[in-house]
């Protein structure tokens, strides 16, 4: 698979690149929807207080198996959306070049490796299995979304994005989509990301309401972005191959992240594992 004519080499993981990904003047009109979105929300889930009581004792006892991160849901935004964020520059929706997502074999739940006519390379790394579950927010966020579609993509270990990062420019791993279960959720079989200069690890995602809309790269619902917690961060990092993110993490915070310094409950995964056995990632998804 050739990449887009401008293929982009670890010049653009700096500070300048990533503030965040196509600069400040596309992420700020972002962040300050947002913060308009959650003081709307914030004042009309205050009589929702109530209702939230049985949800707060389930949201607990998931938590009990978790190592780190947030729960899938906190009931101060149970019935909140999702938090709208940039797909950044390498999306590979066809929104900026090269459309994976039309071609065959995307569907799928293990990412790790290429597929199609690409290089077929394979990401390397800690191991990482990521559960969404997609969620209906107008229902109450306890209608699960089944049918709809999940297109996730994220980085390697050394922070390169498949089809546009310099040396992979040929390669499509760690992009895929599925299609929700009758529960709403979807599981991708994944490796750990990698920290690059300028953003606090994360893992992109877009849902669309059918499997049909997603392998048209049509007609988005949401696009949002998963956070890892930093004590899982700075272990996986610690390890052999992970050696470009260990400096990164320790310049920037999930508080001061362009993308995640106004809010980040309901996108900081809750996570359990270890380094040996690999770690799993879950995050509840109400759009």
């Amino acid at each position: 698979m050739n990449g887009p004519a401008t293929g982009h080499g670890h010049g653009l993981h700096d500070h300048e690149d990533h503030e965040h990904d196509r600069g400040l003047s596309y992420d700020l009109p972002v962040l300050a929807r947002r913060r308009m979105i959650r003081l709307l929300a914030g004042a009309s889930l205050l009589p929702l207080a109530g209702c939230a009581d049985d949800d707060d004792t389930t949201s607990s006892a998931a938590a009990s198996d978790t190592s780190s991160g947030g729960t899938a849901s906190s009931s101060s935004t149970e019935c909140a959306t999702i938090p709208d964020e940039t797909a950044g520059p390498y999306p590979g929706d066809g929104s900026n070049g090269v459309n994976v997502l039309k071609e065959s074999g995307v569907v799928r739940s293990d990412i790790t490796s290429s597929f199609g006519d690409s290089a077929g390379g394979r990401a390397e790394g800690v191991p990482l299995t990521i559960t969404l579950t997609v969620v209906d927010a107008a229902s109450g966020c306890g209608t699960p979304r089944a049918g709809a579609a999940v297109y996730l993509w994220q980085c390697d270990r050394a922070g390169d994005y498949s089809l546009y990062t310099e040396g992979v420019t040929d390669e499509n791993y760690l992009r895929g989509v599925q299609e929700t279960d009758d529960k709403g959720r979807v599981t991708f079989t994944s490796v750990f990301p990698g920290c690059y200069p300028g953003r606090w690890p994360h893992i992109h995602f877009e849902v669309y309401s059918s499997l049909a809309d997603a392998t048209a790269a049509t007609a988005i619902t949401s696009t949002s972005q998963l956070a890892l917690p930093k004590d899982v961060c700075d272990t996986v990092y610690a390890t052999d191959g992970y050696s470009r993110s260990v400096e990164n993490p320790a310049r920037l915070s999930l508080e001061t992240d362009m993308i995640f310094s106004d809010g980040y409950d309901q996108q900081l995964a809750a996570m359990a594992g270890s380094v040996d056995k690999g770690y799993t990632a879950t995050l509840t998804v109400p759009v």
